[in-house]
This record gives structure tokens, sequence and C-alpha cells, in this order.
């Protein structure tokens, strides 16, 4: 009989760790420093409502889901929406609505899932594509194949690099930054840029910079953050910022400085990082979903995600269903400027963690949609 065992990250054992560590290990789809114990116990040093499941057959675990529980039962991914990947990660399909009533969970909310096993596949709604730099033979050749796809476009890259170091100064890489300016600089450029855009800021929170930071403390090789900066001469011009697990990197916040637009920095940054991966230790740089046409070029590989939501089965699954077909009924599951809202929503609810703070973001996300005109709306 499966049972289910639910706890904060920190009281993982040691055991469990290792478990969850080798099912990751045993499907491409799970490699990722999003998906694996390291990254919900970092999550779980900043915020209290971080959970774990471990559900278990005979005593010996066989699924792991990470997670914050919030009001009514609900499941969100954990960290989201840093968690661009989520998965429940297990051995094969189980029963997903059997599951969450055995966890005490009335469903799960998912937007960024990986689902090997297929166990989802009833509740997930149209996939979206995430883009993956994976080196699977020598730089030279990835740069090769990237450049005859669209030999115009890296012809004009290279063209832009020559002017920048010209006009401004030599490039040069740092994998591995350690200068906290940097990542601060990095952070006061993203916020701007929000600012400028109109983008929910995620790191508005006090929970996700408290999370860069430590991550950024407890740099290393085998699970920790990883900054990746260009400098042109003493000048930081671009860089990323993320979290590494071994040879695969997952960077969050990608950021630029504004006066070096003219050169596309982050375009040069990309052809950068692709050359010095090896000599970091990295095969995988993983730039998750969205930005198509900023990622699109450089990325070789993907992935599939889904977004969607599952009801536990039984009377607190009922009650998530009734107010899923709720929203439905209004479009809030569709495409367009109500879909979008709903999208937004959800990012707010994962982030505010107090209900005046996502009172207060809900009513200026809504004002701003109903204020906003057609373009501004798209």
């Amino acid at each position: 009989m499966l049972e289910a065992e639910t706890f904060h990250p920190s009281e993982l054992s040691p055991a469990d760790a290792v478990a969850w560590r080798a099912m990751c290990a045993a499907r491409p789809e799970f490699e990722s420093p999003l998906l694996g114990p390291g990254f919900a116990q970092a999550v779980g040093e900043v915020r209290q409502d971080a959970r774990v499941t471990v559900w278990r057959e005979a005593g010996r675990p066989v699924a792991f889901l990470a997670h914050h529980r919030r009001p009514g039962g609900l499941a969100r991914p954990i960290g989201s929406p840093l968690s661009d990947y989520h998965a429940l990660i297990s051995q094969g399909a189980i029963d997903v609505p059997s599951a969450l009533e055995r966890a005490g969970l009335g469903g799960w909310r998912f937007t960024g899932l990986l689902d090997p096993f297929r166990a989802f596949e009833s509740h997930c709604e149209a996939p979206r594509q995430s883009y993956v730099l994976k080196l699977t033979g020598s730089v030279e050749d990835y740069l090769e194949q990237i450049r005859a796809r669209s030999a115009k476009r890296f012809k004009n890259y290279r063209r832009l690099g020559h002017k920048l170091e010209r006009e401004v100064g030599p490039m040069r890489m740092v994998v591995g930054d350690r200068d906290p300016a940097a990542l601060v600089t990095l952070i006061d450029w993203k916020r701007a840029q929000f600012a400028r855009t109109g983008g929910e800021d995620f790191l508005s929170p006090d929970w996700t910079r408290a999370l860069m930071w430590r991550l950024f403390e407890t740099d290393g090789a085998e699970f920790g953050g990883l900054m990746v900066n260009l400098y042109v001469g003493d000048k930081l011009a671009v860089g990323h910022f993320g979290v590494r697990a071994g040879p695969v990197y997952h960077p969050w916040i990608a950021s630029a400085d504004p006066e070096l637009a003219a050169w596309s920095p982050g375009q040069l940054f990309f052809l950068q990082a692709i050359a010095a991966m090896p000599s970091a230790g990295l095969t995988t740089y993983d730039l998750g979903p969205g930005h198509d046409h900023y990622k699109a070029p450089f990325a070789l590989a993907g992935r599939s995600l889904s977004s969607g939501w599952v009801a536990a089965a039984g009377p607190a699954g009922r009650r998530m269903r009734t107010a899923e077909r709720m929203l439905q009924l209004v479009g809030a599951n569709g495409e367009g400027a109500v879909g979008r809202l709903r999208r937004r929503l959800d990012t707010i609810a994962s982030l505010e963690l107090s209900v005046p703070g996502r009172v207060r973001k809900f009513a200026t996300a809504v004002v701003g949609r109903m204020t906003a005109g057609p373009a501004e709306a798209a």
C-alpha cells in the first residue's frame, strides 16, 4: 500500500536524499538542479512553508514531490516562479489523484511540468518549449551548427563584437565570478528592466533575494549558485546568475548594462558562454522557457513543458475542481488578455507570502490590465 509522509526539507534524511538523487539520475528528463533535493533544501532555508512529500511502498521511497502547501491544501511547485522545471520524481507512473489524497493535498498546480511517465497526461494544457545549450561534441562543432542555421544573424554578431571591442574594450568571460558587487549590479539591472517593461518583479520579495544570496555563498560544483559574467575592458557588460548541479547550469537572472544596448551584449554573451563551458565543467546550459527570439538561435535542444492542474481524489479534490471550473467559465485558462492576467496572478500568488501582499499585487495587476492599451495588453 502506498503511504505518504510530508515534512519540511530540512528534515529530509540522508537515505531519502540518496534515493531522490538516484531517481533523478535514472531519467534524462530529470537532469536539472531544480529537481533534486539540494534545491528543495535551499528553498527550505528561506521559506517555512516548503514541504517534501515522500510516498513509500513497504517502507521504500517510490516518489518525491517538493512543494509549498497553500490554503485549502493546494500545492504549488517549490520555489515557484524560480522553479522553471518541476516534476513528481518517481521510478514510474503512479495514480496521481490518489497519491495527492494520501498526502492530504487538495491538488497541485504546475506551470513547467516534466512528465516522462505521462502520469499527468490528462491534466495538462498545451505544451511549451524550453531552450537548452547542450554540448554533445566539441564547442567548435556546436558553434558551427548554430551559425549554419542563421549565417546572416551570426555574421552580424561577429561584426558587433569587433565593434564593441574596438570602441569600448576587449571582452573577457568570467565563469564562477565571486564578486558580490557584480551580483548586486545584475539584480539592480534586472529590477530596472521589470520597472521599464511592467513585468512581474520576481526579485522584489525578500525570500527570492535571500535564496540567491545563500546559493551565491554556497558556490560549488555539486550544487550551488553560479554567476557567469562578460566584462568589456573593466566594465561589467552582461551576466547570468543561477543554480548549478554538476555539469548542468540553470540561470535565473539574465541582465545587461542598458548603456551597451547598441552592441547587443546579450547575444555576444551567449557565444562567449558556449565557448567557456568545457573549461567550467559544464555540458548543459539550460535557459528554460520564454523569450524565444532571444534564446532560440543558440539552442539545439529543448524540453517540452506542460502547465495545468490536477485535483486529488476525495472531498478536497472536489473543492479544487469546483474552483477551477468557475475560472474556466470566465475564460481564465484561455489565451488572450484574461489568460495572461491569470498567469500573472499565479506568479503573484507564488511570490507573495502574506495575504496583504497578494491583495496589493493582485489589485495592481488587474488595474494595470484594465487600463492598458491594446499593444500593452498583448
